[in-house]
């Protein structure tokens, strides 16, 4: 089978730096922090203070009353960020066929929504919970109200790969394209779980970071980081077959030139970094690049010890000596770690890198750890020229998706 050039063009984000592509840029650039002293919720006798939370997100300026009753925050997410890929796609879904095109959206579960009824049923009984229940809370529900906002009846799915999802979910619609199934995908991921029980869960086994200070909560690749910080919000975007875009005189924002996926078959948390660099390896086989084409690596870099220190022994498994000529930065230093939209916002990124030649920074980088010995632009962002680009996505439980993002040249 021939392999099918995908583009990506548009994208759409919300996330704690801002909800515009523009202001989500402007603050990953300048190295400006999106996380904060936790407000949802009463933090008095929880070890962890802080998450990255989405401000000022208004769900009617995107969507009518109607459906933000009927919806969760992930969705309302993923449905603000896919208005946005769209219109900056230039995508006129009345000239398009609805079944070649299609929705892939990775998702958690909404927590909150189950826990809200939970209490409900328990106070009041079966016959007073929400008759809406199930569609605020169903995790396939992003793709399903996407769907239907376009009225699109190609491929509909929702991938749910732990901290690669996002990821995973740009791989699976890029799958969709080259099997034939579709000729253009929304894809990306939404997260809104930023609720006491996953905060009391994580900070309990030591995941979480337990620093006061916001602003120095996310310190990927650090000696003294302490763990992730729990972050919110949504990246999508569109994705055509070359001809497609082509044929209709779309944007092209970069291509979507190679994917892997591995498991670790290792430890529910605990990573494999030989497994890693597997996916690493075979995105740039897939992409048909070698590993002295790739000019920056987008990394997963969620700022625990154990996934840090793994990832840098990936990079130099899969780059041998080429690795330590190579710019690597986490923007989870910045927006926290938005876990089933991380990878799919952290390609957007990649693509803005690529489109402006600015790497962002890794903020809070001060101490450097003998374990984490690249070069990962500590602190202030950097002008470069990137061509080739890989984004890393590790999940917990062993499951690695990478992505490859070239320039597009015809």
């Amino acid at each position: 089978m021939t392999k099918r050039r995908v583009v990506i063009t548009g994208m759409g984000v919300i996330t704690p730096l801002g909800s515009t592509i523009d202001e989500f840029w402007t603050g990953l650039t300048a190295g400006k922090s999106g996380i904060s002293h936790i407000t949802r919720f009463d933090v008095t006798n929880f070890p962890v203070k802080v998450n990255a939370e989405v401000t000022n997100f208004e769900p009617t300026q995107y969507m009518d009353t109607k459906i933000v009753d009927r919806t969760g925050r992930f969705t309302q997410f993923a449905i603000a960020a896919s208005k946005m890929a769209v219109e900056s796609a230039r995508l006129d879904f009345s000239a398009e066929t609805p079944e070649r095109v299609g929705v892939t959206v990775a998702t958690t579960v909404d927590i909150r929504g189950i826990i809200n009824e939970h209490e409900v049923l328990k106070s009041r009984g079966p016959k007073r919970i929400s008759p809406l229940f199930v569609t605020r809370i169903g995790t396939h529900m992003a793709s399903v109200q996407i769907g239907l906002l376009f009225g699109v009846k190609g491929p509909n799915s929702s991938v749910n790969s732990a901290c690669a999802s996002g990821a995973d979910a740009l791989a699976t619609a890029n799958d969709y394209i080259q099997l034939g199934y579709a000729d253009v995908m929304l894809a990306g991921g939404t997260d809104a779980a930023i609720t006491e029980l996953p905060i009391a869960g994580m900070g309990l086994v030591g995941a979480l970071s337990r620093e006061v200070d916001p602003a120095k909560a996310s310190r990927p690749f650090e000696l003294n980081r302490s763990g992730f910080v729990f972050g919110e919000g949504a990246g999508i975007v569109v994705m055509e077959t070359l001809e497609h875009a082509m044929e209709r005189g779309a944007p092209i924002l970069a291509e979507l030139a190679g994917i892997a996926r591995s498991f670790d078959a290792y430890n529910e948390a605990a990573p494999d970094p030989n497994v890693e660099a597997i996916a690493i390896s075979s995105a740039l086989k897939n992409a048909e690049v070698m590993p002295e084409d790739v000019d920056y690596i987008n990394a997963h870099g969620t700022s625990t010890k154990a996934n840090d220190a793994s990832e840098t022994k990936a990079i130099k498994i899969a780059f041998g000596k080429h690795a330590n000529e190579i710019p690597v930065s986490s923007n989870k230093s910045m927006i926290g770690h938005i876990i089933t939209a991380a990878g799919a916002i952290e390609a957007i990124a990649s693509i803005l890198t690529i489109n402006s030649g600015i790497i962002p920074p890794t903020i809070n980088y001060e101490t450097p750890d003998p374990e984490c010995d690249l070069d990962y632009v500590p602190n202030v962002a950097r002008n470069a020229e990137v061509n080739v680009c890989l984004s890393n996505s590790f999940g917990m439980g062993g499951q690695n998706c990478c992505l490859v993002l070239k320039r597009f040249i015809r």
